[in-house]
């Protein structure tokens, strides 16, 4: 039912409801069973149980178990126990991430009012919110959060702030009225109130119209449970990656043992070298070294004001293309700041940011005294007099007691030097006729040290104009004839057309012994003083930010409830909306669905006056153009766009508890310029990732090709699986760990985001795998053959040999993979952490070379010095080899 346009009688009627008596105990219990509790339905939860084993069914995940049961059936149970730690850690890791993801609904529930006033048998009683029905009788004041969806049917000066729900920045003003607007947005239902909501100002009685998941609330609760979290771009490299590596594996295991068959070998000897093929093949500690990665990426982002908290959607900012944008808290201060001042036909700007009570008044770009121009002297000290905020100051940081529009009058006064204090030390607030929605004003009745009094009079300027009767025109109160009004509506529209919202000061003398009781009396024939203009403002640098992201080849998208005009206005300031895109309202949205929104969607950068459900479909028509989609935002009325996009963002500061849990990034300074930090870093941890994925898979690639050359030629194993297998965990771990640790390459925000689709091995990746595990292999392989040919009796030299040269060939080539150039490119000492994991690893392999200890283990021996020579020579020979190459090329170009 559509109650916003219904009249009280008609309400009472629909619901079946008594105003005056409210419902009954039996009546109360009827529509319980019928409603049910004033709760918001919770999905269905995981157990902590099956999120644990959940974490064990990516197919990589799944292979490696099969080969760990079968390296245990043959005997082979280190290499069983090194594969079991790895994927239980992992596990672990992820378990942990998960657990604390899922807590939307929980909070949303938090917003509810625990406890509510209500109409019941002729009694006003105290009840928990949970237990209200439709057709209750509820009264609220100012500091009480609504506790159900209502139709107001009395308000006194309400005033309700519902950005949560709607994004708007400014408390609504709140009326009985019944609406005859079709198809309102929530932030345009000024006779209704939301559960969830706060009451900033006045009181009010209404009628639950909803309650439950049927609320406002409800419906963004629902939305939540429904929108699906999307695989990350990482999550789908590496599933594609691990199903490549899963072929490469089976294909090349049966060409081995087929081999090893067809030359006479026995079938276990030969299934023995398939496996230790297959562990060759699948980097075992690929997950590990991901998830450390993730990890210290997520440390690095702390410092820089964001946290992480889905570790793998860290490196999707890194490619995203889209940012959606929430306006307001995000892109704005959420402090409403008069920056224009208009009087007698002069146009004065304030500046000065936030609520600090400092900043310069221009007059024509000159900077002036706001106390030497008696016109602007009164409309600053009657705009404070007419106000009950306060500033309040801690530790350097100004905030405001009070309605933002009269603390943004407040610091206007104070910012040209006067003060409350001392003003009323002059004036004597005498009486006040509190705001009235149906007035549009606000006055106070004054008296100076005289006894002369006043009335001062605060509110809509058409309402104030049209009960003037003169003006301060040029510094003298002149009669307002019908050109100064058309004047006055001039600078009216003008500032409106700059997105500020105006409200006007007026005055009226009163004559000595003159009672004033009513209004009505104070508000008329009043002498019009002038207007301030006031906005909630950009942050400064947030239009940087947009402009590097810009430059990053990334979009932003302005998405909010707010009036479009101001919506319009902000995006310029900063840059969004240019003069070839477009500007969309929620009405034009209700009536799109998702695939004609697609049509036009990257033409559009300002979505104003939208809903929870817009911003929904807004995201999905993004990504259904194949945008990887980021969403800020701070409301409940974001949560289900967060969640659904590729990588939601809160803000920590002013977001709800509700946008925290649904995001995957929080930003801690509420910044949007730490958007930009933050992609900086999600690109550099990706490209480390790739780093390591070629350093990983290239090593690999050696050691498939060694054993797989000595097969084909009829040779021993080079190389026994645990050595494999301490080569992939150990040797190769500590270097690919100190890779993704790796400083960003100079250019890394100067490239256009990787496209959705891009695979692992684009941009040449593959090549350099191939290519350098090729002659890894065959540098190792040399190594093995030279050794073996000069004494086969010493089998276990000759895979010491092959051992040791497979790890000096590929911590040589760590170096390499630093740039996706050459190891000339950059500083190779440039990493201090790698650096360091290159020692310990060496130091480590000698340890398996010449500990006593671990030589049965790793079937190793002692290397003879001449042998060093042979070992370090061959290894060299991959890296620079075809570094060489590249040198030689840039040399060339140069010279042309």
């Amino acid at each position: 039912m559509k109650f916003h346009e219904m009249n009280e009688q008609e309400i009472a009627s629909a619901l079946r409801t008594d105003f005056t008596e409210g419902l009954d105990e039996k009546e109360v219990k009827r529509r319980r069973e019928q409603h049910g509790y004033n709760a918001l339905a919770e999905g269905e939860k995981q157990s902590a149980l099956l999120l644990f084993f959940s974490q064990f069914k990516d197919f990589m995940v799944l292979v490696l178990l099969a080969a760990t049961l079968i390296s245990g059936l043959l005997g082979e149970m280190v290499d069983a126990i090194a594969i079991i730690a790895i994927v239980l850690v992992n596990g672990i890791l992820g378990f942990f991430q998960e657990r604390k993801a899922e807590k939307s609904l929980d909070a949303l529930k938090e917003l509810s009012a625990p406890q509510v006033h209500v109409l019941r048998d002729r009694e006003w009683i105290k009840i928990p919110s949970k237990e209200v029905v439709p057709g209750d009788i509820l009264k609220f004041t100012s500091g009480d959060r609504i506790g159900a969806d209502i139709r107001l049917i009395e308000s006194w000066s309400l005033e309700i702030e519902e950005s949560a729900l709607t994004g708007e920045s400014v408390p609504v003003q709140k009326s009985t009225t019944p609406l005859r607007i079709p198809n309102p947005g929530l932030g345009d239902m000024e006779n209704m109130g939301f559960m969830g909501t706060m009451v900033t100002r006045g009181s009010g009685t209404g009628v639950v119209v909803a309650t439950g998941m049927k609320t406002a609330m409800g419906q963004i609760a629902d939305l939540l449970q429904t929108a699906e979290a999307q695989e990350t771009p990482l999550q789908r490299r590496l599933e594609q990656l691990g199903k490549i590596l899963i072929t490469a594996a089976l294909f090349l295991t049966l060409l081995v043992v087929g081999i090893g068959v067809l030359q006479g070998h026995d079938l276990y000897t030969m299934f023995l070298a398939g496996v230790s093929l297959a562990v060759a093949a699948i980097p075992e500690g690929l997950p590990a070294i991901v998830t450390v990665a993730l990890s210290l990426g997520v440390q690095r982002m702390i410092r820089k004001n964001a946290i992480v908290r889905k570790l793998p959607a860290v490196e999707t900012l890194g490619c995203a293309s889209v940012i959606c944008s929430d306006k307001t808290g995000t892109m704005t201060q959420n402090k409403m700041t008069v920056t224009h001042l208009w009087s007698g036909s002069k146009t004065w700007r304030v500046d000065g940011g936030g609520y600090s009570p400092t900043g310069l008044f221009f007059h024509q770009d000159k900077s002036i005294d706001p106390q030497s121009e008696k016109s602007l002297q009164q409309l600053l000290t009657f705009g404070m007099l007419c106000n009950h905020a306060e500033m309040v100051e801690k530790e350097g940081e100004y905030t405001i007691d009070g309605d933002p529009t009269e603390g943004a009058l407040l610091v206007a006064a104070m910012k040209a030097g006067f003060n409350k204090k001392s003003l009323l030390e002059q004036f004597e607030i005498v009486n006040e006729f509190p705001f009235d929605s149906k007035r549009k004003m606000m006055s106070m009745i004054v008296k100076d040290k005289t006894g002369r009094k006043f009335a001062v009079v605060k509110g809509a300027p058409d309402v104030l104009i049209g009960l003037s009767d003169s003006i301060l025109w040029e510094e003298r109160q002149q009669r307002l004839t019908k050109e100064l009004t058309a004047k006055v509506q001039g600078a009216i529209d003008e500032l409106a057309g700059n997105a500020l919202r105006t409200i006007a000061i007026a005055f009226k003398p009163i004559p000595q012994g003159t009672v004033i009781l009513h209004e009505n009396e104070a508000e008329k024939e009043l002498t019009f003083i002038g207007l301030q203009g006031m906005i909630d403002p950009p942050r400064p640098e947030v239009k940087t930010a947009v402009k590097e992201c810009r430059d990053a080849g990334i979009k932003t998208v302005m998405i909010t409830g707010d009036h479009v005009i101001t919506a319009k206005a902000i995006a310029k300031q900063l840059g969004i909306l240019t003069k070839d895109s477009k500007v969309i309202e929620g009405k034009a949205l209700t009536e799109m669905s998702v695939s004609e929104l697609e049509d036009i969607v990257d033409d559009v950068s300002v979505f104003a006056r939208v809903s929870p459900e817009h911003k929904l479909k807004i995201v999905k028509a993004l990504q259904n153009r194949g945008h990887i989609v980021a969403m800020t935002g701070d409301g409940v009325n974001d949560a289900p766009a967060i969640k659904a996009a590729d990588i939601g963002v809160a803000m920590g500061i002013t977001g709800t508890d509700v946008a925290k849990e649904a995001s995957s990034l929080v930003l801690l300074d509420d910044n949007f310029a730490t958007i930009k930090a933050a992609i900086k870093e999600g690109r550099n941890i990706y490209e480390n990732i790739r780093k390591f994925i070629r350093y990983l898979l290239a090593s690999n690639v050696g050691e498939i090709l060694v054993m797989l050359f000595a097969m084909i030629l009829g040779l021993p194993l080079p190389l026994v699986p645990i050595q494999i297998l301490w080569v992939n965990l150990v040797t190769d771990g500590l270097p690919a760990m100190a890779l993704g640790l790796d400083q960003p390459e100079d250019d890394v925000m100067k490239r256009n985001p990787r496209h959705p689709k891009e695979g692992v091995f684009s941009r040449g990746l593959g090549w350099k795998v191939v290519s350098r595990g090729f002659l890894i292999g065959l540098v190792t392989l040399i190594a093995f053959m030279v050794v073996y040919k000069r004494n086969p009796d010493e089998l276990i030299y000759a895979q010491t040999i092959a051992f040791t040269t497979l790890v000096m060939a590929q911590l040589i080539h760590v170096f390499d993979c630093r740039s996706e150039k050459s190891i000339f490119a950059r500083n190779p000492f440039g990493n201090k952490y790698l650096v360091w994991a290159v020692i310990s690893s060496l130091v480590l392999v000698l340890g398996v070379i010449y500990s006593p200890v671990l030589q049965p283990i790793f079937h190793t021996v002692p290397i003879l010095p001449t042998d060093w020579l042979l070992i370090i020579g061959l290894s060299a020979v991959p890296t620079f080899l075809l570094a060489g190459t590249f040198f030689a090329r840039k040399t060339k170009r140069n010279m042309i």
